[in-house]
């Protein structure tokens, strides 16, 4: 019973480690009032990228710098058409998701792909242990480094002057621009700051986890990543606890099987997000969300 359950816990912090690295970029760019739809992309193209790169490389870690800068191109391209063509945020996104899918998809059969995988990183004693062990101290070892990207991004956000100019521009954008602040630019790094996590995120996934690609890989990872923002009630630690969520429902559906428990397989597969969309259901009105979110910005209208 011990040996499952942690098998279990530890197979849920491995799942949330992706979400995680996403999650924290999408909650800067909501922050400052963008709900970043190509998420998605960021994450499969992050995946792919990595993957790639280490194929070329012959090294992992080199792959998760690939993952970066794909997830760093994709929102650039986000930025600039949302934020500087003023083009529809959504309409960006949801054609950025279809056009990495279908792009990553043509590359898998075009291009040799060998597999690699970062080293795991052991922590004496701790990684042994009993139950919470395996869970915490046995990973590949990117995963530790959420241990300074969380409090990074939190002092990022609430504790200095870009922090506090990227939460106007999410909660009174013409207010913010009166005070000289940029609104525009604000939204614009705040989006490619969030390529650059989910890129990590979808690299992990693709190089830390399953070491290989395979088509949409992140099989809406982004989508559930913007529900554990919206479950932490636009909040960092919240949102940290809602990748927990999902990540352990994500775990209970590979792990029941292994159990001896039978339930319906397309129940299991349905589970994590099924319970991403009751988050956004339940939770989305109940929690104060920056007062300008998703709402365009035009200089001088109110």
């Amino acid at each position: 019973m011990i040996d499952d359950l942690a098998m279990v816990l530890a197979s849920s912090v491995r799942l949330t480690v992706p979400l995680a690295f996403a999650a924290c970029g999408e909650y800067i760019a909501e922050r400052a009032g963008t709900i970043n739809i190509s998420v998605e992309a960021m994450m499969l193209g992050g995946a792919f990228n990595a993957v790639w790169g280490a194929s070329l490389t012959g090294s992992a870690s080199f792959g998760l710098v690939f993952g970066m800068l794909a997830g760093l191109v994709i929102a650039f391209v986000h930025a600039e058409f949302s934020h500087r063509l003023s083009v529809n945020t959504y309409v960006v996104g949801l054609a950025l998701n279809a056009l990495v899918l279908g792009l990553t998809s043509f590359l898998l059969d075009s291009v040799d792909l060998t597999g690699h995988q970062v080293d795991a990183l052991n922590i004496p004693v701790l990684s042994d242990l009993p139950l919470l062990g395996p869970a915490l101290f046995a990973h590949r070892w990117p995963a530790y480094l959420l241990v300074g990207v969380i409090p990074l991004v939190w002092w990022l956000v609430q504790r200095s002057r870009f922090g506090l100019e990227l939460r106007a521009a999410g909660e009174n954008p013409q207010s913010a621009d009166v005070t000289g602040i940029d609104v525009r630019r604000r939204r614009r790094q705040s989006v490619l700051l969030c390529g650059v996590l989910a890129g990590f995120g979808g690299a992990y996934l693709a190089v830390g986890e399953v070491g290989a690609f395979n088509q949409n890989m992140t099989a809406g990872r982004g989508f559930v990543v913007i529900a554990a923002v919206i479950f932490g009630g636009w909040k960092l630690r919240g949102t940290m606890a809602g990748c927990l969520v999902f990540g352990a429902a994500d775990a209970m559906r590979l792990a029941l099987p292994a159990l001896g428990v039978h339930l319906n397989s397309q129940l299991l597969i349905a589970a994590p997000y099924l319970l991403a969309l009751l988050a956004m259901m339940f939770l989305a009105k109940t929690h104060r969300q920056p007062a300008a979110l998703g709402a365009p910005f035009v200089r001088g209208i109110v």
